[in-house]
């Protein structure tokens, strides 16, 4: 045997391939676990792609990004209110999970304390443990639509983090967060001077209001990085490309971590996100609206089938309860797969929290999303609950 890292040895295998290798190994499988969209990038993303790779652009960029792309980016984050130099406070990365492993590695000492909200995007922990840093569960609850609270973070000793990080919209759950929301997180943050690694890749994916970002409110900007990309919204999930935005010295010392490891990102993603951000917002509006369509649906037959699911505002997931008689939702997910072919994430798989929930993603077409919802129906007439039997001794 090698010798391994206890870093290496110790991360667990991510709970969420597990339901896609079962999934690939079966026939008429209906995947709703999966977080990418149906869609294919806009055809103007896509073409000047190819049109850069014609021209034979195929050599490094800047380390930090393309100068005219980080320019773009500026001005597209503009319509949240957040303002950021492009030569000095943007960094473009292969996709926004590079940004936040590279900011990990650049705030988080050996031994110090990242607080991570539960349940949440399963990357965030191992992220912290490359670093060197150790966890800080902040359990969010079902009562409260899995928004974060100031209260939240007293119960789990979140003044004793170094940093906080946020993700709204959210992964797995689809929660949003208002601005006075965000406000007493922010007073929590400031009162026990934390920095903020907000994950902000749903952000135009929204379906109630404007999405606000933390680093907005008074006194967060200089204490906060922000991270999207171009995956989600424009459906470019394999050209790799997010970015960070964030103080000038915390930049750099990404920037600095990113010269050793990536290089630069990708080029010819590079120009795709180019032409993504100055011609395709009717593209993610018309997907925006699809989405939405979805969510509404599928919100509803959860409900129907005493499923009990809250009304996600965001992102393209809902978090439904197991049915009544469920509790275990990894049994749920594992005889739902077997007996009728459809693939859910069990929520104990996202943290404390998410046990007896299920994250299901309805980035799917509607056709599949139809099919999915009514073989649970039927896997859930297939077995009764003990209530319902009940039910029936008494009639």
């Amino acid at each position: 045997m090698h010798r391994l890292s206890q870093r290496a040895k110790q991360t667990p295998p991510s709970g969420i391939r597990r339901f896609f290798e079962l999934a690939d190994e079966m026939d008429d499988i209906i995947s709703l676990g999966v977080g990418e969209p149906d869609f294919s990038a806009p055809w103007a993303a896509r073409s000047a792609a190819i049109d850069a790779l014609e021209r034979g652009e195929t050599s490094y960029t800047a380390n930090r990004g393309r100068s005219d792309l980080r320019a773009n980016i500026a001005g597209h984050v503009e319509q949240y209110g957040l303002e950021y130099d492009p030569d000095e406070e943007i960094l473009v990365t292969a996709g926004a999970s590079e940004a936040i492993d590279l900011a990990m590695r650049a705030l988080v000492d050996p031994g110090e304390t990242v607080a991570v909200p539960k349940p949440s995007y399963i990357s965030y922990a191992p992220s912290v443990t490359f670093a060197g840093g150790e966890v800080r569960s902040v359990p969010t609850r079902a009562e409260t639509d899995f928004t974060l609270t100031y209260d939240d973070l007293v119960a789990a000793n979140a003044s004793e983090a170094s940093a906080l990080v946020l993700c709204y919209p959210n992964n797995p759950t689809g929660a949003v967060m208002t601005r006075d929301e965000l406000a007493d997180v922010a007073t929590f943050v400031r009162e026990h001077d934390l920095f903020v690694l907000s994950d902000e890749i749903y952000s135009a994916l929204r379906y109630d209001d404007e999405h606000v970002s933390i680093a907005t409110l008074p006194g967060m900007r200089e204490r906060t990085l922000v991270f999207s990309g171009f995956s989600k919204a424009y459906a470019m999930t394999g050209m790799r490309l997010g970015y960070a935005l964030g103080p000038q010295d915390v930049i750099d010392a990404m920037n600095r971590i990113h010269q050793y490891t990536m290089l630069s990102a990708p080029t010819t993603a590079q120009a795709a996100a180019m032409e993504a951000i100055n011609s395709c917002e009717p593209a993610v509006e018309k997907m925006r609206q699809a989405f939405d369509r979805r969510r509404r649906f599928v919100i509803s037959r959860f409900n129907e089938l005493d499923m009990d699911c809250f009304e996600a505002k965001g992102a393209f997931y809902v978090f439904p309860k197991c049915p009544p008689g469920w509790e275990n939702d990894e049994e749920f997910a594992e005889a739902l797969i077997h007996e009728e072919r459809v693939a859910l994430v069990p929520g104990r798989v996202f943290g404390d929290g998410g046990e007896g929930h299920l994250r299901v993603s309805y980035a799917s077409g509607m056709d599949d999303l139809k099919a999915a919802l009514t073989r649970i129906e039927s896997f859930l007439e297939s077995h009764p609950t003990s209530a319902s039997l009940d039910a029936v001794d008494m009639v």
